[in-house]
């Protein structure tokens, strides 16, 4: 399985994304999807849930005031 951003809305009989969801797809899917104009590839997809499924709480953001 794949994890794909989605960069524009698309949508069919069981499914619709928006621009930004994250989803997993097989690899024939990832490959139809991903062309840098529908879909990319989410990096460190994998330690991300490596990280989810650990527990406890994730480093803050970094926000800036102004």
């Amino acid at each position: 399985m794949v994890r794909i951003r989605i960069l524009q809305s698309v949508a069919g009989l069981d499914f619709s994304w928006a621009p930004g969801d994250e989803v997993e797809v097989d690899d024939e899917a990832a490959g139809l999807w991903v062309d840098g104009v529908r879909a990319e590839v989410v990096e460190g997809a994998e330690k991300a849930a490596a990280r989810s499924r650990g527990g406890g709480r994730g480093q803050r953001a970094e926000t800036r005031s102004e």
